[in-house]
């Protein structure tokens, strides 16, 4: 491709993707696998997942580090960061004490998302900078719809390949073969980088003034507020669902795996769609909408009970996809309309901190109403579970969302 900015936008959707295939395989049921074959507890798995989470905060740090072009910075940290999550892998293999093993497997997994999170802002902000503002929502969308494509397809490899080797009582067979593959998918990660071009920027800011400048931006702070309020709303109920749907809804694996498919499937067809309608319109105005979306599909799931659970969690899969499939979209891309081209990587881990410490928070904040109602059946003498009051409370979060980007930014926003 003779263009190189139209060959650097190719790059970065194939960047996205590849990415987006080796997180799968070091979250969920695979680092479940993984921490299990170690002897690592379900609980202190659970632990390092919502520390894990909490990682956003080290993209702070990234306002510290003001390289001259953030290419090489973003390739270095990103292909050392990939090695490591491939290191997960062979830790099982290794002849070591099982105290040590696990000591090994958190201090490797903590500090592939440490530099993970420090070179985030900056590639983000390097790689949409070769997007025109014209083209920036149906371009995140279509990035969206390969990775999710993507996604589907290595997952259903992926497992089977598992299943198989398991079947065989060989799970290190099939740990070594995960391992490759990330090693496979950080070459061809690291090439799409060294394939796309970095623009000419301007002379990096001292740290100092740079912090200062961030908490001085008014727009960040909105932004930031806005991050904080989205992601409250995600993590008071949806941490809860996963319990919910195989204990007191009764879920078979099967179903809640059709539900997964549907999701994203929905996703796939409303993406491009609301992509398009944020280019014409705005993506404050596609946040409102998709956050009522949003909004709806909380709604739905205050009634559901094992009675209509299958009908209601299905209505929620749909409008939940919906929504999601502008969600991500919008609030990066709040950042490059409201934000001056300098400061929008310091703003990026900004709102990236946020988010991963009010997620963090409010999953935690809500764990002691979910266990209180579950030993009550209820409360104020009504009987109710307990996901359905942070259903609720999820919905009125939405809500509020809603309310603060109309007041913070009006119904037009700026082109």
């Amino acid at each position: 491709m003779k263009d190189p900015i139209k060959r650097s936008q190719l790059m970065y959707i194939l960047e996205a993707g590849l990415e987006y295939l080796i997180s799968i395989l070091v979250a969920g049921a695979y680092l479940a696998k993984l921490t299990a074959s170690i002897g690592i507890s379900d609980e202190i798995t659970g632990i390092l997942s919502s520390v894990i989470a909490l990682g956003h905060l080290f993209q702070l740090g990234s306002i510290f580090i003001r390289p001259k072009r953030s290419k090489s910075f973003v390739v270095i940290f990103s292909v050392i960061n990939q090695l490591l999550f491939m290191a997960l892998y062979l830790i099982p293999g290794i002849s070591i004490p099982k105290e040590i093993k696990s000591a090994l497997f958190v201090v490797v997994i903590l500090s592939a998302y440490i530099l993970y999170n420090l070179a985030h802002p900056k590639k983000i902000n390097w790689l949409m900078s070769l997007v025109d503002d014209k083209i920036r929502g149906r371009f995140t969308s279509i990035k969206e719809i390969v990775s999710l494509v993507m996604g589907i397809v290595f997952t259903m490899a992926m497992g089977a390949v598992i299943d198989h080797f398991e079947a065989k009582g060989e799970v290190q067979m099939a740990f070594i073969l995960c391992a490759i593959t990330i090693f496979a998918i950080t070459v061809l990660h690291t090439l799409t980088m060294l394939l796309s071009v970095e623009k000419e920027q301007s002379a990096p800011a001292k740290k100092g003034s740079a912090v200062f400048a961030v908490l001085k931006d008014k727009n960040i702070l909105k932004i930031a507020l806005i991050f904080a309020l989205y992601y409250a709303s995600t993590h008071s109920a949806v941490p809860f669902y996963g319990t919910y749907q195989t204990k007191e809804l009764g879920f078979s694996m099967f179903f809640i795996s059709l539900l997964s498919f549907l999701g994203s499937g929905v996703r796939i067809a409303f993406s491009f769609l609301l992509g398009n309608f944020a280019d014409k319109r705005s993506f404050s105005v596609m946040l409102r909408l998709c956050m009522a979306f949003l909004g709806a599909a909380y709604f739905f799931n205050i009634f559901a009970t094992p009675a209509n659970g299958k009908l209601m969690f299905t209505i929620y899969t749909i409008l939940q996809g919906v929504a999601m499939a502008g969600c991500n979209s919008a609030l990066i891309n709040l950042v490059y309309d409201y934000v001056e081209v300098e400061r929008r990587a310091d703003a990026i881990a900004v709102t990236q901190a946020v988010s991963g410490v009010v997620g963090f928070m409010t999953t935690l904040a809500i764990s002691p109403l979910i266990s209180l109602i579950q030993k009550q059946g209820g409360l104020f003498g009504m009987n109710f579970y307990a996901q359905q009051a942070a259903s609720f409370i999820a919905f009125a979060f939405c809500g509020a969302t809603i309310l603060y980007i109309t007041a913070a930014f009006g119904r037009k926003a700026k082109k």
